[in-house]
């Protein structure tokens, strides 16, 4: 009966896991062909695009740290029958996507004159830079409404048509650079000129999804007062959630920042070996972040529901499917080092440095992986303060403060440098998993 109860999760698991893993994985793939397609037109293009690729992934990661906020209080409503608690959570998801994506537009405009001075940019490029940083900003309410509705739709265990979504709009964009950059000619300012317009397109359609989620919305009862919708205490649950993973993720996104320039102060070479062997190796960790959200779910619906017994077998099938997993993305990584460094550069020297560090870094995928699901199990449970305290700690107290050590002290390379990142991620696997024993400690 208990192995049938287990077989059970893990199935469920499973079949919540695959799309945002199928999700992932076409995302990378497509973002890979977008980057060749902006390659073509040679070094200037790509800098004028990548220039902006730091400040996009902050932007990206508070949006989503906020709708797994959203992700975890619906799940929980779910779990406990609680309509009312639902169909609040939801109006709210309304006006925090609005807000925030008109708050973070109006930030991102005026930064965009000033943003190629602050990357260092040669002047020449500062005109194209600032317009391809306007095109991709400009539809922020879209971008935030595709983030956070995406995660509502999640919560009520569709995540099928959030993959749908996701990956008809990364298809529409590469046609549509095609027909910016190359038909139009507009360059590597069409790029930006597609990603506004399949953003703004995936935003409608994201949003007609959730409009429609009867879980969501109360189609029978249209005399809901309006301070149902502005329920405060709601808000300040979703926000106790969302903000500590909000920090979580700039804590995280400004250490890489913050590593990537100790590394751009080597050789060309090896700046070179290490950004690519970084791109290519974030196909290999999708899995992780697939079942994070999964895991997050199905937690938050055992709490509202009340079954400590399914929480704690959620927590052991996820734990153990995802190292299983990693441990086939990582022996893949292993043996593929040269091939995956090989799609993006021909140069046998960076060649032969990316694979090395890719090499090392397969052996702790799976710790890798188990990292990203615990972080799903503490979102689930809605204890996100924790996580931000191991980020901090295992990011900057260990990656950045061992990478610093490393090259201005002791003069060591770029492979002491991954040593110091195959570290932040153990001690984070550590320090994740001890208070998880603590917590299911004080639970019994």
């Amino acid at each position: 009966m208990i192995m049938k109860q287990e077989n059970k999760v893990a199935r469920a698991l499973l079949t919540l896991a695959w799309p945002a893993i199928l999700e992932g994985l076409f995302q990378t793939l497509l973002q890979y062909v977008d980057t060749a397609m902006v390659g073509r037109l040679g070094p200037a293009a790509t800098a004028t695009v990548s220039l902006s690729s730091t400040y996009s992934w902050l932007i990206n990661s508070v949006i989503s740290g906020l709708g797994i906020g959203f992700l975890s209080y619906i799940a929980r409503g779910i779990g406990e029958s609680d309509h009312r608690k639902v169909q609040e959570a939801a109006r709210w998801t309304t006006i925090v996507a609005v807000a925030v994506g008109f708050v973070v537009m109006g930030i991102t405009l005026w930064m965009a004159p000033h943003m190629p001075v602050w990357m260092g940019a040669e002047p020449s490029l500062h005109q194209d830079a600032t317009r391809y940083f306007i095109y991709v900003n400009l539809p922020m309410v879209f971008r935030a409404a595709t983030i956070i509705f995406g995660a509502a739709i999640r919560a009520t265990g569709d995540t099928k048509t959030p993959m749908f979504v996701n990956v008809f709009v990364s298809f529409l964009n590469i046609g549509l650079n095609y027909l910016f950059i190359y038909v139009l000619s507009y360059g590597a300012v069409g790029a930006g000129m597609a990603t506004a317009v399949s953003v703004t397109i995936g935003g409608v359609m994201m949003t007609v999804v959730f409009l429609r989620k009867p879980v969501l919305w109360d189609r029978e009862n249209r005399e809901i007062r309006f301070h149902y919708c502005l329920n405060k205490a709601v808000f300040m649950a979703i926000m106790t959630i969302g903000l500590p993973i909000v920090l979580t993720r700039v804590a995280s996104c400004l250490g890489h920042v913050v590593f990537t320039s100790f590394v751009s102060s080597m050789s060309t070479t090896i700046y070179a070996a290490h950004a690519i062997a970084i791109t290519a190796e974030e196909i290999f960790y999708i899995p992780g972040y697939g079942m994070m959200a999964a895991t997050s779910t199905m937690i938050g619906n055992a709490i509202g529901e009340g079954n400590r017994r399914k929480e704690r077998d959620v927590k052991l099938a996820s734990v153990g499917i995802i190292f299983l997993l990693m441990c086939i993305s990582g022996l893949l990584l292993f043996i593929g080092a040269e091939f995956m460094m090989g799609i993006f550069t021909q140069d046998e020297q960076v060649i032969a440095i990316g694979a090395k560090l890719l090499r090392m870094v397969a052996f702790t995928e799976p710790i890798f992986g188990t990292s990203a699901v615990m972080e799903g199990i503490y979102n689930g449970m809605g204890k996100t303060r924790y996580p931000l305290v191991v980020e901090l700690v295992s990011m900057w107290g260990v990656r950045i403060v061992g990478s610093y050590i490393c090259i201005q002290f002791l003069g060591l390379g770029i492979t002491a440098v991954w040593v110091m990142m195959i570290a932040n991620n153990i001690i984070k696997a550590i320090m994740l998993a001890t208070g998880l024993k603590k917590v299911n400690k004080e639970q019994n």
